[in-house]
């Protein structure tokens, strides 16, 4: 069997067994680094980690598809299933971080930086590929806390999603394709506890996601991209940063606007917290590389201090 870095060697035994494939990529990954970070919340009806398999499920163009991945002696296990097995086999090498180009990047530009790339040889930008699901989770996201925004996830999915196949560790879910995120009722909405303006950019953004797709891969860098979904109704400069940082791997994107980015990456650059026009100013010595500094700065535990109780989370639902 021959392998390469550029693309999984698939073997199956049988029908009902599973498609099976082997990655050897040409730097080390550190699974739950790279993926294992697109999980959102322990509870995420599309991901689930059981011991050192890590489980996706995912809707592809082929259909549904469950991906159980496990990193073995320098290798990338990976065993699929369902009618998008093939496809979902095929992006695992972008998955782990196969596309991310980290040319022109010098950690050395600062000691905290520096000191968390050597401590982190495998982490890598993910890339799935899968640019409405992106999306869909990142409207869901604004606004709110995490904690909000990982159970309207876990409830729409969980309900309005495709059960995954395969022998997942718990009940897991594809997410719901772009004509399902359109039907979902108003009271469903509600349920889940997503606001009006956060539904109503979803359910536009899905009667578009074809051609947003298409728009996305084909634009040229990371400021077509931005053009590109901020020109939808809804979508500001937060949600195409954090779509593009999960859909396609952006070594550059950063979140403006979110609630403690700026603060984490002022105290840890700079010992202060600062705003977003601060922290860009931070980031400038590493453009085109930003995304993969503030990963790094996450990766480094260095934390800024709390100075109050966490946000509590408000219920906007009639009781």
């Amino acid at each position: 069997m021959v392998l390469t870095a550029d693309a999984p060697t698939r073997t199956t035994r049988d029908a009902e067994a599973p498609l099976e494939a082997e990655y050897r990529p040409a730097r080390p990954v550190d699974l739950a680094a790279t993926v294992g970070v697109l999980q959102r919340g322990a509870a995420d009806p599309t991901m689930a980690a059981d011991g050192p398999v890590l489980w996706i499920a995912s809707r592809t163009d082929a259909g549904v598809a469950t991906l159980a991945l496990r990193s073995s002696r320098g290798a990338i296990r990976a065993s699929a299933w369902g009618p998008g097995a093939a496809e979902a086999l095929d992006g695992v090498p972008r998955l782990c971080g196969g596309a991310d180009d980290e040319t022109g990047f010098d950690a050395a530009g600062h000691p905290l930086v520096a000191e968390a790339a050597r401590r982190n040889p495998g982490l890598r930008l993910a890339r799935t590929d899968r640019v409405f699901d992106a999306l869909a989770m990142s409207i869901l996201e604004q606004k709110v806390t995490g904690m909000q925004a990982f159970g309207a996830w876990r409830h729409l999915v969980s309900r309005h999603g495709e059960r995954a196949p395969g022998p997942t560790p718990r009940p897991m879910h594809a997410p719901p394709s772009a004509e399902d995120w359109r039907r979902i009722p108003s009271w469903a909405w509600h349920r889940a506890g997503v606001q009006p303006p956060q539904s109503r950019a979803l359910v536009r953004s899905a009667a578009r996601a074809g051609s947003i797709r298409r728009a996305l891969l084909a634009a040229p860098d990371g400021d077509a991209r931005d053009h590109v979904l901020t020109a939808l109704p809804g979508i500001g400069p937060w949600t195409s940063a954090e779509t593009r940082i999960r859909a396609l791997g952006d070594a550059d994107a950063v979140s403006i606007g979110d609630f403690h980015l700026a603060h984490e990456v002022g105290f840890a650059l700079a010992g202060a917290r600062t705003d977003d026009d601060g922290m860009l100013a931070l980031l400038a010595p590493w453009k085109g590389h930003r995304q993969r500094v503030i990963r790094l700065i996450f990766a480094s535990g260095i934390r800024e201090p709390r100075r109050g109780p966490r946000l509590a989370p408000e219920d906007h639902r009639s009781r």
